[in-house]
């Protein structure tokens, strides 16, 4: 991808566009960013972009006059924005930052997106490959935009990308020679004209592969695709803890291959920390790489073993006087609601015993699907934020609902309330950025009121000292 010279506009400059600029600029280009926002951390994380010679413009709600060569779009812009539509308008050439990383990267990548479980399964991906001693970094989220990795992916064999959906809009050469495809829930409806939509776009991470590329897809998402007439020109694996017809599949907490040349069974799933059929598909999905990957089997298992659960993710932060706290603040869909419900340790006879912590912004989702989960498992939801009421509206039928002014507040009546044997949950089901900066942000707040709550039990977790698993 010849910059040298080019006059590019970056649209955003969260971390993913400020990566971007950084890189074009690198590369030779003539960098303006641009963003519709103004406040004082957005001037502070621009100001080394200017003093490396990018031109900055906050605050903006149109594209500069003059011509440009080429638009690179942060995922976190959406297509109904001003600057958006301004780009569009202008006929300017637009990629996006995944593509822009993809196109100067110099190592095989591999993709794993889906609407839940993306950051569990790429790190167990990493982990196995490095205890495989193959070099290789994963990247694409926001910690760490591939835009800021490119440089390194000389001294790597396989690049990991956790890709959003956002991202794959604006693919065009994009092509994992492995893409992971791990379930297909809706999500960002708030964005997408329809749940179709979404998938499709989602199913845009195939569209380049070759015939001899890899492609890891969930039974149930890969029957979705189907029914779209998605084309997976790859070759194929399928995973699922609820379909036994597929490749790989959940018998009784023992993970079977029926992979040619690899049949039997490969893991038992009590070995790792990780629990629930969602964590036993992401086992089943990292496994699947590795193979393509001829990695063998004792050393990924090995590699497993000793795997702990990443921050946010269902996180057991603590327990005391009887009552375990799990941060499960990653949980910005309903979907991910429901797998926590089902992960949480259940009450003897079966009756409910969580307290639900949830809220926040809302995605234009479907809530009412929970109900009859809520009812089995939930003794009682505390919400906050800003879609509180439309929550309440849909579970109040099914599990008392209240209302608190902040995620402090309802961590301490869901303390208040709890009794032995309880699980106070925070899962929230909506996004962080109503009163958080992000979800990691919302986590930590948890972990410390949590602490604050917890700290002087006897039998409180040393996770509470921080909430600390695993790097996320």
């Amino acid at each position: 991808m010849e910059l040298a010279n080019k006059k590019v506009l970056v649209v955003g400059l969260g971390g993913r566009g400020r990566a971007a600029c950084l890189l074009l600029r690198q590369q030779g280009a003539h960098v303006v960013g641009v963003d519709e926002n103004d406040t004082a951390s957005l001037r502070t994380n621009t100001a080394p972009l200017k003093a490396d010679g990018i031109e900055i413009r906050l605050a903006a709600k149109t594209v500069p006059s003059r011509e440009f060569d080429l638009a690179v779009i942060i995922p976190a812009v959406p297509p109904q924005s001003d600057l958006y539509r301004d780009v569009v308008n202008r006929g300017i050439p637009m990629i996006g930052e995944l593509e822009l990383g993809f196109r100067l990267a110099s190592c095989l990548s591999l993709a794993i997106t889906g609407t839940n479980g993306k950051s569990t399964t790429a790190s167990l991906v990493e982990t196995i490959l490095l205890g495989a001693h193959r070099r290789t970094l994963t990247a694409g989220h926001r910690a760490r935009p591939i835009c800021s990795i490119v440089d390194r992916t000389k001294e790597l064999d396989h690049l990991i990308l956790q890709v959003k959906v956002q991202q794959l809009e604006l693919i065009e050469f994009f092509r994992p020679a492995v893409a992971v495809m791990l379930n297909l829930a809706n999500d960002h409806l708030d964005r997408y004209s329809s749940a179709d939509d979404h998938v499709r776009t989602l199913a845009r991470v195939f569209m380049n592969q070759q015939a001899f590329d890899w492609a890891i897809v969930q039974s149930e998402a890969g029957e979705r695709l189907k029914a779209l007439k998605v084309n997976v020109p790859s070759k194929l694996i399928t995973f699922s803890a609820a379909d036994n017809k597929a490749d790989i599949y959940l018998d009784r907490g023992l993970i079977v291959s029926r992979v040619p040349n690899w049949e039997g069974p490969i893991f038992d799933t009590a070995q790792c920390s990780l629990r629930g059929p969602h964590n036993a598909e992401n086992l089943m999905a990292a496994f699947a790489v590795c193979r393509a990957l001829r990695v063998p089997l004792e050393l990924m298992v090995e590699a497993v073993k000793g795997f702990a659960p990443l921050e946010h993710r269902f996180q057991i932060v603590a327990e005391a006087k009887g009552v375990r706290y799990v941060n499960d603040s990653k949980a910005t869909n309903i979907d991910a609601v429901l797998q926590a419900l089902r992960t949480a340790q259940p009450a003897p006879g079966g009756k409910p015993n969580i307290w639900l912590i949830a809220g926040g912004r809302g995605k234009g989702l479907d809530y009412h699907g929970a109900g009859p989960l809520l009812t089995d498992r939930v003794k009682g939801v505390f919400l906050i934020g800003e879609e509180a009421e439309n929550l309440r509206a849909a579970w109040g039928l099914f599990t008392p609902c209240t209302p608190v002014g902040s995620l402090l507040e309802a961590v301490s009546e869901a303390a208040r309330h709890a009794s032995k044997g309880d699980v106070v949950l925070l899962s929230p089901a909506c996004s962080s950025f109503d009163q958080f900066r992000d979800y990691q942000h919302r986590g930590e707040v948890f972990c410390q009121a949590i602490k604050t709550i917890c700290g002087g039990a006897s039998d409180a977790s040393p996770n509470i000292n921080g909430g600390k698993s695993k790097p996320a």
